[in-house]
C-alpha cells in the first residue's frame, strides 16, 4: 500500500461528510416551520446511514416532525435490509429510466458519492427537477477535483484519485462546473456549499482546514434549491450541442 493509500484510509469515512448532509436537511426541515410530513429520496441509498442521521437528528431536535422515506437502490442486500426498516426501495437505473416518483411530490433528495459515477447527468438531474417540489432542494456530496491533494497530484504529473482511469469514477467536479451545470436554465439555485477532508493532515486538521478552505477539501456538498421555472431540465441538450449522445428519455 503506497503513501497516499495509507493516508486515506485513515479517514476516508470523512469524506462522506454525514454530519454535514444530517445538518443541510435539518436546517432545511426548520426554514419550513410547518407539520407536514417530509417526502425524503435518498438516490444511490447503500445502507442508509444518511437517512438514518437525518430522521435521528430531527427526532430529537423537531420532535413532531414525520418523514416518508424512498430511496433508490439495487445492492440486493441493501435493498432487503432498508426495505426491512420500511423504507419503500426502487431498484431503477438512474441513468436510463425515470425515478417512479410523481412530479413535484420530494422535498429533500439526497445525492451523496454518486453523480461521479454517471456519465448521464443530464438526464439524472432532470429527473431531480421534476420530482422535487417546488422550494425543495437536493444535497449533493461529489469528490472535488480541486483538492489539494488532487493539485499536488498534478503537479507532480499524476492523475488525480478522484477520476482515476482503472477506478469507478468517470466524471469529475470543481464547485464552479457543479454549479454552472446544476444551475443552468434556472431551474435551481445555489444555496450552501461546504468541504470535507483534507488530505494529507490527520482528521483534527482536517476538519479545520475545510471549515477554512472548503474548495479545496477532499468532498464537496451541495444544497440546490428547486426554483417555481416551469418545464424540462433536459431541454439544456437541446439547446446545446455536445460532441456525445447523452440520454434524453424515452
Amino acid at each position: 500500500m503506497n503513501f497516499l493509500q495509507r493516508i486515506k484510509r485513515t479517514h476516508e469515512d470523512l469524506n462522506w461528510g454525514r454530519d454535514i448532509v444530517k445538518t443541510f436537511a435539518l436546517n432545511y426541515i426548520k426554514e419550513r416551520n410547518d407539520n407536514e410530513p417530509i417526502t425524503l429520496l435518498d438516490v444511490g441509498m447503500g445502507s442508509g446511514k444518511d437517512v438514518d442521521n437525518i430522521i435521528e437528528i430531527c427526532k430529537k431536535q423537531l420532535p413532531s416532525c414525520s418523514f416518508n422515506v424512498w430511496g433508490v437502490e439495487s445492492y440486493p442486500p441493501y435493498v432487503e435490509a432498508l426495505t426491512q426498516k420500511g423504507y419503500r426501495i426502487a431498484s431503477v437505473d438512474i441513468e436510463k429510466e425515470s425515478i417512479p416518483m410523481p412530479d413535484q411530490s420530494v422535498d429533500i433528495i439526497v445525492c451523496n458519492q454518486v453523480l461521479e459515477h454517471t456519465k448521464e447527468v443530464f438526464w439524472i438531474v432532470h429527473e431531480y427537477a421534476r420530482i422535487l417540489k417546488p422550494g425543495g432542494i437536493v444535497i449533493v456530496g461529489v469528490p472535488n477535483l480541486a483538492s489539494l491533494h488532487s493539485r499536488i497530484m498534478l503537479l507532480l504529473g499524476m492523475q488525480p484519485s478522484s477520476i482515476e482511469t482503472v477506478g469507478p469514477h468517470v466524471r469529475a467536479f470543481t464547485k464552479g462546473a457543479m454549479k454552472r451545470f446544476v444551475t443552468y436554465g434556472n431551474y435551481f439555485s445555489l444555496e450552501k456549499v461546504k468541504g470535507s477532508n483534507f488530505y494529507p493532515f490527520p482528521p483534527f486538521l482536517s476538519k479545520m482546514l475545510s471549515l477554512l478552505f472548503p474548495t479545496q477539501s477532499v468532498t464537496l456538498f451541495f444544497v440546490f434549491q428547486r426554483t417555481e421555472k416551469k418545464g424540462r431540465f433536459i431541454e439544456v441538450l437541446e439547446n446545446n450541442f455536445f460532441e456525445t449522445p447523452f440520454f434524453k428519455g424515452i
